[in-house]
């Protein structure tokens, strides 16, 4: 089953239990002061799980697209992505842990066909304020009883969940396991905001296990023998000053990566082997005159950082040096990086991106209409990227002659003033046997990080002073005005922030040219 596929049965099997489709939201987040991208599909709807009623009603679904910054260094290990669309269903206050253990199961076993002897889940162990989750253990066992499988809970892990309960496991007696830090599930720690208990459903790709990640194995082993497929949130809690409260309502929120579905349905281990890839990757073996198997880190890099530039760029991430641009011109440059190893030219990005126009564009038609703006943006990257290289090249040459050491400093200034990723300078570094002072760039970067971190906080102070009855009108409002700018304007209109509080909202938007006075009125 191919992604294009996939995708629809997972929202047409929804369908089908009276979930109503939803559009999904831009990357660049609206209204969240805490967030600078979208990286799941709840995030769009957080006021309806607190009681707001959602126009479409209490059973929705959708694929939202989603990036996550902290997966820009993962990328390279076969299954991280940074862009990635998360398939989603939600229940807003209507049905629970039940319904949607049995139907996500009844999706997998019997829609994608997946064989349920390769399927594990975990589940909340319990801690001082919330206990176990025994109701989605019993869920559990009674729906691997249907597919004739035995469920056992297996060991429990209260301590770092990553490095699992420390003793040898029997996956084939064992199918459920408790976890605490993994399976509690929140939006941040602030009072007022929602959280819950969840469980996260893994595939078994038969992987060997790698002991560098530890003499045992567990289902959140890092190995890549198992892999989450998707995690069923139970949103029933809100975070007050004396700790977590219930909320007035039972939700629930699923989300399900797309690549990593695909991925688990085509029998891989790899998500850059679906066809969400294979296109890329061919490119990049014509280009490169090499095969992935022998670079596959570096082609999952450009791959994968190709890809969300484009949809980022697309939904008004212009690549700069801050905010959510400081994140788009760093995949490109990473991604050049990658490039530039392979022996490949630059140019190669630019073709990749209408690669990924072509791919993607059926479904997201926002690539077709805003390719222009894709290529331009790309192209004047690109083409600062050459020159930065060959100034660094420059700098770099001056500064490392003292003891075969590159100072932290020097580095530093490579990183910021000619924005030399460290990469391009570890590789050199590494070509003229030299050494790089790693611990004190570091120490650079998180006070530069700091800093930037307090100014951006400043600068994303906005979304909804609170949750009164008139900011929830207005904070619905600014969807109604945001649609009618592009209608009047143009679909290139995007929200760049808001403000709402009870007496009255604010709206920024992006338009390239001055409004006509008709325009305005």
């Amino acid at each position: 089953m191919n992604s294009l596929e996939l995708r629809r049965k997972f929202i047409d099997f929804y369908i089908s239990k009276k979930h109503k489709e939803i559009s999904a939201a831009l990357l660049l987040a609206e209204n969240d002061p805490t967030l600078l991208f979208v990286n799941s599909g709840m995030f769009p709807l957080v006021p309806y799980f607190s009681g707001e009623k959602h126009p479409s009603g209490n059973r929705l679904v959708n694929s939202q697209r989603s990036f996550r910054t902290d997966d820009i260094e993962e990328v390279g290990d076969g299954r991280h992505t940074t862009f990635f669309e998360m398939m989603g269903n939600w229940s807003l206050g209507n049905y629970f842990k039940k319904e949607q253990l049995n139907w996500w199961y009844e999706f997998l076993v019997e829609v994608l066909e997946l064989d349920p002897n390769r399927i594990y889940q975990s589940v909340f162990a319990g801690d001082d304020i919330v206990e176990k989750d025994n109701e989605s253990i019993d869920i559990l066992k009674e729906i691997f009883k249907k597919y004739d499988i035995t469920a056992e809970v297996g060991p429990g892990t209260r301590g770092d969940g990553n490095k699992g309960p420390n003793v040898d496991i029997d996956f084939n007696k064992y199918r459920i396991f408790p976890y605490i830090d993994k399976n509690w599930w929140k939006r941040g720690d602030a009072v007022g905001e929602l959280g819950g208990p969840d469980s996260e459903t893994f595939y078994d790709t038969g992987r060997i296990h790698d002991p560098k990640y530890g003499k045992y194995c567990h289902v959140n082993c890092d190995c890549g023998r198992f892999i989450e497929i998707g995690n069923s949130v139970f949103m029933q809690y809100k975070k007050t000053v004396q700790g977590w409260e219930e909320l007035s309502q039972k939700n629930v929120d699923f989300g399900g990566g797309l690549e990593r579905m695909v991925m688990a349905s085509n029998n891989l281990s790899n998500v850059f082997k679906t066809d969400l890839f294979s296109d890329y990757i061919e490119y990049i073996e014509k280009k490169s005159n090499k095969k992935y198997e022998d670079f596959s880190s570096s082609f999952e890099i450009i791959s994968d950082h190709v890809r969300a530039s484009v949809f980022l760029i697309a939904d008004g991430g212009i690549p700069s040096n801050k905010d959510q641009g400081y994140f788009v011109r760093r995949l490109i440059r990473r991604a050049l990086v990658h490039l530039r190893k392979l022996d490949v030219e630059f140019s190669a990005f630019l073709d990749l991106s209408k690669l990924v126009i072509k791919k993607m564009s059926p479904v997201y038609t926002s690539l077709r209409k805003n390719e222009e703006t894709i290529a331009e943006n790309i192209s004047d990257e690109v083409d600062k990227f050459s020159n930065t290289i060959e100034k660094g090249v420059k700098y770099f040459k001056k500064v490392a002659h003292v003891n075969n050491i590159i100072s932290g400093e020097d580095v530093f200034n490579l990183f910021t003033t000619y924005g030399f990723p460290l990469e391009i300078t570890e590789e050199m570094a590494k070509e003229n046997n030299y050494k790089i002072d790693k611990e004190d760039f570091y120490k650079r970067i998180n006070e530069h990080k700091s800093i930037s971190r307090k100014g951006s906080e400043q600068k994303f102070k906005s979304g909804l002073a609170n949750m009164s009855e008139v900011t929830i009108k207005l904070h619905t409002a600014t969807h109604l005005l945001h649609e009618a700018l592009r209608r009047v304007l143009g679909t290139y209109v995007e929200q760049k922030g808001s403000n709402i509080t009870h007496e009255r909202l604010r709206f920024d938007f992006f338009c390239p040219r001055k409004m006509t006075q008709e325009e305005i009125n």
